[in-house]
């Protein structure tokens, strides 16, 4: 591929198309999701020089093809990044979280209508859990928590004033939702 970019400028249709590429409608959206203020995005906008940093980082979590990002011609996403989705993969062992590669699932794994993880992972715990970390509130359901250091996987139940019951590993017990952390929701189970 012979791509020739133009590293002083274009980088207003680059961005307009990160954002496509992540299904933000919004630049506040992309801007919340990379962690910078709204305000350093504008300023990216004003001077429209391309966005290297933001390019890669994108295509890295969507698969979206560097091409089209970076040009805005040729194929979205290539054949494999359509069939499959890439989660950061990663697993559990005494209660000690370890990243372990990537791990590429069949989209047609994943029920029709239900929108695929934004910010997912697959974490291997005995059976595989598919966990989307991009929540932005808890609600009943099977959840990646830390309790005391340890990671697990527990059912969060919702109780009035502001707790919680976490069940789990032949234990239930209530606390204040501020005293485990939410790493993110189980969205599938796979059983191995």
């Amino acid at each position: 591929m012979n791509l020739q970019i133009n590293f002083e400028s274009g980088g207003t249709g680059v961005l307009s198309r990160v954002i496509e590429a992540y299904g933000f409608r919004t630049k506040l959206a992309l801007a919340d999701h990379l962690g910078i203020a709204s305000s350093s995005l504008a300023m990216r906008y004003k001077r429209d020089y391309f966005p290297s940093d933001i390019v890669v980082r994108c295509m890295a979590e969507t698969g979206v093809n560097l091409e089209w990002l970076a040009t805005g011609y040729g194929d979205k996403f290539n054949e494999f990044s359509i069939t499959f989705l890439r989660l950061n993969k990663h697993k559990l062992v005494d209660g000690q979280h370890f990243e372990d590669g990537i791990v590429s699932l069949d989209r047609s794994i994943f029920p029709a209508g239900k929108s695929l993880p934004n910010q997912g992972m697959y974490v291997n715990d005995g059976d595989a859990y598919v966990v989307e970390c991009d929540v932005k509130e808890t609600y009943d359901g099977v959840w990646l928590i830390q309790i005391a250091g340890k990671f697990s996987f527990r059912t969060l139940t919702h109780l009035p004033a502001n707790m919680v019951r976490v069940n789990g590993s032949n234990t239930t017990f209530d606390c204040f939702i501020s005293d485990i952390t939410v790493i993110g929701k189980v969205i599938m189970t796979i059983e191995c």
